[in-house]
């Protein structure tokens, strides 16, 4: 049976289970799996870019936020911006006097990223982020994750199914299943990714 949406993943892990008494418990299988996806698996097709104008120390992030890859100021000439610890930025913030400027740094406090030096005037914030994909439900039943790997959702939720079943034998299995998946998909995104760079020559001078 295709797996293609959610409908049929439910399905899916009802036949893989041989249950069919598990309606109302097999959803909740698959939203711990993402919730595990969102941790382990880290894909080309989760880049995200986002913009916000910032004038304040502190600006929220975006609400599918996982895990940063860079971070710039575009308004006027662009800078990217550098990853300072808590440490580091009140350190930084006390040398400076906490005087407002052109940000140069950002540290992850609060659940939101802070700014040093202060943004003096409105900036354009660049974000670019690994994104969570968007779960799946009734109203949403299908995403890129599903569409290409949708053995990484079956194993996850099969992961899952075991400690509530009490398979204690089962878990290693869908867990062993579950890691080729996902490292797979890590796998993907590393050719996809760097596969056209190709080799440089060495030469070397005498």
């Amino acid at each position: 049976m295709a797996i293609t949406t959610y409908a049929e993943l439910q399905s899916s892990i009802a036949d893989f289970l041989n249950r069919d008494d598990l309606t109302s418990t097999i959803p909740t299988f698959i939203s711990l799996a993402e919730a595990n996806f969102n941790r382990t698996v880290r894909h080309w097709r989760m880049e995200k870019r986002s913009t916000a104008i910032v004038s304040a120390q502190y600006t929220g992030l975006p609400s599918d936020f996982l895990e940063p890859l860079r971070f710039s100021i575009t308004s006027g000439t662009t800078r990217r911006l550098e990853l300072l610890s808590q440490a580091q930025m009140l350190d930084r913030r006390q040398d400076s006097h906490n005087v407002t400027g052109d940000p140069r740094y950002y540290a992850m406090t609060d659940g939101s990223i802070e700014l040093l030096p202060t943004p003096a005037a409105d900036r354009t914030l660049e974000m670019v982020y690994y994104g969570s994909p968007p779960s799946l439900s009734g109203s949403n039943t299908s995403n890129w994750l599903l569409t290409y790997y949708p053995d990484a959702y079956l194993y996850g939720a099969l992961v899952h199914s075991a400690p509530y079943l009490a398979d204690d034998n089962r878990i290693q299995v869908w867990a062993a299943l579950l890691q080729s998946a996902i490292d797979g998909i890590n796998a993907d995104s590393e050719k996809a990714t760097y596969g056209g760079v190709g080799h440089k020559m060495k030469i070397r001078s005498y």
